[in-house]
C-alpha cells in the first residue's frame, strides 16, 4: 500500500514509521497517488497566529473575539477541549473557560497571512477555491507531471511550508470530490492528513450522521430528524423523487450526497453571494437614535464594499438579535439592484419599523443579497421618491471626495449617533 511520510516526504510501502527519518507521521492509503481533490483547513487560525506571535500563550486557552457581549470568532484547541466553540456567546465561553485569554481579532494581520497561504496554494495549482481566510478547496488534477510528484506529496509539502515559513499548521482532506475532501479534513485535526477513497466511500458514510453535510444548519437538521433521517444510511433508503418532493432541490442533492456523489467543480472564481455588516452591542439597547445611527453606518459599509467589488444587490436584508438570543431576519426585494447606501438604509429602516421599535436588541446587521454587476444598478427613477436621484448623485460626489481626501472627509450627522 502506498505510504508517505508527512515530515520528510519520503514515499514507501506502508509501515508504522518512515524508513528514512523514523517519524510516525505517516499517511497510507490504497488510492493515495490517485486522488486530486483536496480541502485545506488551517488549525484554529486566528488563535494560532496569536500564539505564534506570543509564545507565552502556547499552553493557555485563547479565545479570539469581542468583549463579554460579543461572540467567539475562534478558540484554540485548549479552549475547545473545555467546550468553547466558534459563534458561541462570549459569556457562555467564559463560563466554560474562565481563565481564557481574550484577544480582539487583528483582521488585517490574518488577511495578510491568508494571502501568503493562498499564494503557496497557487504555486501548486490555479484551481484554488477559497471558502474563508483559513480554508480552501484545491484541484490538483493533472499537476503530477508539472511538479514531478503526485498531489498527496505536494499537499504534504504545502502544510510543511506553511509551518516553516509562517508558523501556522493546517489539516488536509484528500478525496475524489469536494464534499468528501471537506469531511476528510475534519477527521484528524489539528495538523492532520486524511484520505477518503472512491472504493470506500459508501462504507465510510453508512453510519455517519447527516449533520456532517456542510451547509445543513439546525433548521435543516430538525427537518431531517422529523423525516427520520439521522445517518447517511437513513438517507440512502429514500427514493430521489420522495426526497425532492419533501425537500425541493436540496432533496436531489441529498440523494447524491448519500452515495458520496458531488459533481461540483473547484472554481477559482466563485461569485460572492452576499455582502453584510453586523455588530453586537456592549449592552442591549432599545434607543431609537442609537439603533438608527448603527443602521446608517452599516448601510454605508455594505454600500462601500459593493462599490469596491463592482456589485449591486436586489435584496436588502435586516438582521436583529434580541436579548434572549432569538433571531429576526427580514428581507425586501427591490425593483432594481442597488449599491447606494441611502437606498439600503431606507429599505432597512422600513424593515426595522415593521418589526417594531421599543424592543431591546443585542445585535444589528444589514446586508445585500441576490448580487449582480453594478452596471445594472440604480438606473430607474423612483416615481414615489423624486429626491432619490438627487441623494444618489450627492452620495456619488461624496464617494469621490472621500477617495481623494480620506474616508472621514465627509460624515453624515446620523453617522455620529
Amino acid at each position: 500500500m502506498p505510504a508517505l511520510c508527512r515530515d520528510c516526504l519520503t514515499s514507501f510501502d506502508a509501515g508504522p514509521r518512515c524508513p528514512s527519518c523514523r517519524s510516525p507521521r505517516v499517511i497510507a492509503h490504497g488510492e493515495l497517488w490517485d486522488l486530486s481533490i483536496a480541502h485545506m483547513d488551517c488549525d484554529a487560525f486566528y488563535a494560532s497566529v496569536e500564539k505564534r506571535d506570543n509564545p507565552e500563550l502556547a499552553d493557555k486557552p485563547v479565545i479570539i473575539g469581542g468583549g463579554r457581549r460579543g461572540v467567539v470568532s475562534t478558540a484554540c484547541y485548549v479552549a475547545r477541549i473545555r467546550g468553547v466553540r466558534s459563534a458561541m456567546p462570549m459569556f457562555k465561553a467564559l463560563a466554560l473557560c474562565p481563565d481564557a485569554v481574550i484577544i480582539k481579532p487583528r483582521m488585517q494581520l490574518y488577511a495578510e497571512i491568508s494571502r501568503r497561504i493562498r499564494a503557496m496554494m497557487e504555486d501548486l495549482t490555479p484551481a484554488v477555491e477559497p471558502l474563508s481566510l483559513d480554508e480552501a478547496f484545491l484541484d490538483l488534477t493533472g499537476t503530477a507531471r508539472l511538479h514531478g510528484a503526485p498531489p498527496a506529496v505536494m499537499l504534504a509539502r504545502l502544510v510543511r511550508r506553511m509551518r516553516e515559513e509562517l508558523g501556522i499548521t493546517g489539516s488536509i482532506g484528500l478525496s475524489h470530490n469536494k464534499f468528501l475532501a471537506k469531511i476528510a479534513s475534519d477527521l484528524d485535526k489539528p495538523h492532520g492528513f486524511s484520505v477518503i477513497g472512491a472504493a470506500e466511500t459508501r462504507d465510510f458514510l453508512r453510519d455517519k450522521p447527516v449533520r456532517m453535510i456542510w451547509g445543513v444548519g439546525e433548521a435543516g437538521q430538525d427537518s431531517l430528524d422529523r423525516a427520520g433521517i439521522r445517518t447517511f444510511d437513513d438517507l440512502a433508503r429514500w427514493d430521489i423523487r420522495d426526497l425532492t418532493a419533501r425537500f425541493g432541490s436540496m432533496g436531489t442533492r441529498l440523494w447524491h450526497l448519500a452515495r458520496g456523489e458531488d459533481h461540483r467543480r473547484v472554481s477559482a472564481h466563485s461569485p460572492v453571494k452576499s455582502i453584510s455588516n453586523e455588530t453586537t452591542f456592549n449592552e442591549d439597547t432599545a434607543d431609537a437614535d442609537i439603533l438608527d445611527g448603527h443602521l446608517w453606518r452599516m448601510a454605508e459599509k455594505v454600500a462601500d464594499r459593493a462599490k469596491a467589488k463592482g456589485l449591486a444587490g436586489r435584496v436588502v436584508v435586516l438582521k436583529l438579535k434580541r436579548a434572549d438570543f432569538s433571531l429576526i431576519t427580514r428581507r425586501h426585494a427591490l425593483r432594481e439592484p442597488t449599491q447606494i447606501a441611502d437606498r439600503i438604509y431606507r429599505e432597512a429602516r422600513q424593515l426595522m419599523d415593521a418589526v417594531g421599535t421599543g424592543r431591546a436588541y443585542r445585535l444589528l446587521g444589514v446586508g445585500l443579497s441576490d448580487l449582480c454587476g453594478a452596471e445594472a444598478a440604480d438606473r430607474m427613477p423612483d416615481l414615489l421618491d423624486p429626491d432619490a436621484a438627487r441623494r444618489s448623485e450627492a452620495e456619488r460626489a461624496t464617494d469621490r471626495i472621500r477617495a481623494r481626501f480620506g474616508p472621514d472627509a465627509i460624515l453624515k450627522g446620523r453617522a455620529l449617533r
